[in-house]
């Protein structure tokens, strides 16, 4: 089964992924994963996403294109796969569409979380980790059994910078501008799975299943 998750940040996307992993035994391929890999490597390649990455731009669409494209080749992916955060624009789409045709492959369906901005937000923001053991809490899901400690070591709990509201409040704003036109182009592909993601994780789980047709 070959599959594309979609959904804002903070929607639960990497986590639901995960869960189905272990369940259909694909890979899940993460293009941020990827290309940092990618940039560690001592290749022409690797040495040009350094450069870009170090400039602070984004890697252009054709090479994460043919990154995407030889990942997609390796054997672990014959039984399927499962894409996050790829694509995120809608020339990402079309330029994978055209991979997966020379392939001989196609997209079976997308998943795509939907949650309230509102209860994004009191999702990230709420997320404080450990700045000694790297353990994380939730102010309201998970919280320390001291306000501010760590359970485990006893280190002061921080909120990661990118985790501040008014930063969640613009990661959102760049998703709706790039990424939420890639619903309408999947739907009328008839391949969108639109799945509520105000729930427990189980729940949410159970409904993936039940749109993909997994018992």
């Amino acid at each position: 089964m070959n599959l594309i998750f979609l959904g804002p940040p903070g929607a639960g996307k990497g986590t639901q992924a995960k869960k189905l992993v272990q369940l259909l035994g694909i890979p899940q391929i993460s293009t941020g994963d990827i290309l940092r890999a990618k940039k560690e490597e001592d290749s022409p390649l690797g040495r040009q996403i350094r450069e870009i990455m170090a400039e602070g731009k984004l890697v252009p669409d054709e090479i994460v294109v043919e990154i995407v494209k030889e990942r997609l080749s390796q054997p672990d992916c014959e039984k399927g796969f499962i894409l996050d955060g790829f694509p995120r624009t809608i020339p990402q789409a079309e330029a994978l569409d055209e991979v997966l045709k020379e392939m001989g492959r196609k997209i079976d369906a997308v998943v795509y979380i939907e949650v309230p901005e509102e209860e994004l937000i009191k999702r990230i923001s709420g997320r404080r980790v450990c700045e000694k053991c790297g353990e994380e809490y939730h102010v309201i899901f998970k919280p320390p059994k001291v306000e501010g400690v760590c359970d485990k070591c006893g280190g002061r709990l921080i909120q990661r910078e990118d985790d501040k509201e008014e930063v969640v409040r613009k990661r959102i704003e760049v998703y709706n501008n790039s990424t939420a036109p890639l619903i309408e182009y999947y739907e009328e592909r008839g391949l969108l799975k639109r799945i509520d993601g105000v729930a427990s994780m189980e729940e949410v789980f159970a409904r993936i299943k039940k749109a993909l047709g997994i018992n």
